[in-house]
């Protein structure tokens, strides 16, 4: 019999990242609020809006897009990893941290020097405090376990995306293999990061499923490959226009009904 594989994204697929985003800018606001009498709701909204410009501003954005790297990531990452434009990021990432701490801050007229440090070093820690699994991943992927090869294909920084995965410790055994785009080279929805996720898998596309929340990596990526997509749609949105999946789920669950196993 011929192997089955199920690859599997991490964010917001398993691992509930906007979640955890969401609650570092509640706390870090929080905080903002307390110590310096800042409007929390409208400096998150300002933080967010001053990390979307500042993070394309840099000569590293057009790496970033590649490797799959959001601006939100960026304010709690360090970017430790081999290679020059990993080397760019380190070598910038503090001062897009505090840059947009201090933009969102100035728009409140809160100027007082430690406030940008203060509340960039908040949400690191607040967003390491945070991990959020989503509550059917782990007993879904343990139902496949023993029969098929289980890959997770993750986009990002090889070190972002260990320390994710070193905060939540259930997920990384239950995997037969970990690939993370930044060690590749290349990210979702290029084609040859499929490729090479077929290759350490050992199976083909056929007998091989993609599962994840972006239309526009993972299930594009998976089309491209010949691979079967699997759109997990939380949130009822609409598939942008010109791509297609082959099924679409509301909740990991689903994806049990729609694979040829033993139940």
């Amino acid at each position: 019999m011929m192997k089955k594989a199920v690859f599997f994204d991490l964010d917001d697929t398993i691992l509930w990242d906007k979640k955890s985003i969401q609650l570092a800018f509640d706390e870090t606001c929080r905080k903002a609020q307390e110590l310096f009498q800042a409007d929390a709701a409208q400096l998150e909204a300002d933080a967010r809006q001053a990390a979307r410009s500042l993070y394309a501003s840099y000569d590293t954005y057009e790496f970033t897009q590649m490797i799959g790297i959001n601006p939100f990531e960026g304010l709690w990452g360090k970017f430790e990893d081999e290679g020059t434009n990993f080397n760019k990021m380190a070598a910038i990432i503090r001062d897009y941290q505090l840059g947009v701490w201090k933009e969102a801050l100035a728009a409140q007229n809160i100027h007082e020097l430690d406030a940008s440090e203060v509340l960039a070093d908040a949400f690191i820690a607040a967003r390491r405090r945070s991990p959020v699994l989503f509550d059917d991943a782990i007993d879904v992927v343990k139902q496949l376990q023993e029969q098929v090869v289980l890959v997770l294909l993750t986009n990002g920084s090889p070190q972002l995306q260990q320390t994710k995965l070193e905060i939540t410790p259930e997920i990384a055994p239950l995997f037969d293999h970990i690939i993370i785009s930044g060690d590749f080279g290349k990210g979702k929805p290029d084609v040859t990061l499929f490729e090479y996720a077929l290759e350490k898998a050992g199976t083909s596309p056929e007998q091989t499923w993609m599962v994840g929340d972006n239309p526009k990596t993972d299930i594009l990526g998976a089309n491209r490959a010949g691979i079967k997509s699997v759109w997990l749609n939380r949130d009822n949105d609409q598939l942008p226009e010109g791509i297609e999946t082959d099924y679409e789920i509301t909740s990991l669950p689903e994806l049990l009904d729609l694979l040829p196993l033993k139940r």
